[in-house]
């Protein structure tokens, strides 16, 4: 199995606090750099790499002076605002040593929750990573409370593996991997190389605690990968410390723990896609529009000859022929209102009719499931 993670095109790459700030002071530039070197490496492999990073409320806690992480979520705030912008500074001084530029982008449990705020960071990663710019992606600590808080940076790492059908997430860590049992606590533990994501005595293996700086451990690893593997993506843990952990574990060398998913990522949205939408309207096609559909083509505006029912942008919709049949189902790129005025155009007038583009197609085919 390690073999094919040789193959994965598409890596989500989470970094802890404790690594990224020299236990909770400063972004540690020397750490970062050698990141930026193996990332620059890696895309010129042919490879896309999404950088999910923990370390604002640490950096921020550095500056201000404080040595234990608070708990009211004001001051965990004020000090994501201070630090994310050292951090952020940190990340474009290093990726720019290796002409590569950078982008933030902060996000929060709503923005991946709702339909229309997914399509919408969904586009702006795959517009990033097209434009050949790194995206680095943070919870947006500033503004969230309790209520709507990813909660770690490794579950952001999860759901960031969803939106954007990566192949593989690396959770670089202060530990080996995932053991048998505590290590610092017994010694007989033993690491565990391989094993399935969706295996409920990993979690029991894990423990709970995280460190003064981070909120995580080990348990917040499992269940990411957990996640993950919902969205057919495979995830492997390992330390942060290893010399080139990350070029090592592309070449298939056996790092740490690989925790494999039993699908691969388009089919598993494909699966969400055909169980868990409920559908607010319908379009109706043309024949040539359904032959494109069933040979796994989008589904462009032309192609429509009909528009029933009010829905927004993000929202699920039928589309059937022109004898009723549901053929497919998908997530729209544009409002009811917008498709009535575009339908049985070609995509270049979009921009024309609308005044802008939002996309090209109505339905991308990444977005939509064949049903019959």
């Amino acid at each position: 199995m390690r073999t094919a993670l040789r193959d994965a095109r598409r890596i989500i790459l989470k970094v802890g606090s404790a690594l990224v700030t020299r236990g909770g002071n400063s972004p540690a530039l020397d750490t970062l750099r050698d990141w930026a070197r193996q990332i620059a490496q890696l895309r010129q492999d042919g490879r896309e790499v999404i950088l999910v990073s923990s370390g604002a409320i640490a950096t921020g806690m550095g500056r201000i002076g404080w040595s234990a992480r608070p708990r009211e979520i004001h001051l965990l705030q004020a000090a994501a605002a201070v630090g994310q912008m050292d951090l952020i500074r940190a990340y474009e001084t290093v990726f720019g040593e290796h002409g590569l530029m950078t982008a933030q982008i902060l996000l929060t449990h709503d923005d991946l929750a709702g339909r229309k705020r997914y399509l919408n960071a969904r586009s702006t990663l795959n517009a990033l990573l097209e434009l050949g710019i790194v995206p680095i992606v943070n919870e947006n600590d500033t503004i969230v409370t309790d209520e709507i808080r990813l909660g770690d940076n490794d579950t952001l790492g999860a759901l960031v593996a969803n939106l954007a059908d990566a192949d593989l997430l690396i959770i670089l860590t202060d530990q080996q991997g995932l053991y048998t049992a505590d290590p610092r606590k017994d010694p007989a533990a033993t690491l565990i190389p391989e094993g399935s994501a969706e295996d409920p005595a990993f979690e029991r293996m894990s423990g709970s605690a995280g460190t003064a700086i981070g909120t995580g451990g080990m348990i917040t690893k499992v269940r990411a990968a957990r996640r993950a593997a919902k969205s057919g993506t495979h995830t492997l843990i390992a330390s942060g410390h290893e010399p080139d952990a990350l070029l090592r574990l592309m070449a298939g060398e056996t790092l740490g723990t690989l925790l494999t998913a039993s699908r691969t990522p388009l089919a598993a949205r494909k699966r969400w896609l055909a169980d868990h939408l409920q559908t607010v309207g319908n379009l109706t096609l043309d024949e040539g529009a359904v032959h494109a559909l069933r040979n796994g083509k989008s589904l462009l505006p032309i192609g429509v000859l009909a528009v029933e029912g009010r829905f927004e942008r993000g929202a699920a919709i039928d589309c059937r022929d022109s004898a009723g049949q549901t053929i497919a189902r998908g997530l729209i790129n544009y409002t009811a209102g917008e498709c009535r005025r575009i339908i049985r155009h070609p995509s270049a007038d979009i921009a024309s009719i609308l005044g802008y583009m939002e996309a090209p197609e109505l339905i991308h085919r990444d977005n939509m499931v064949l049903i019959a």
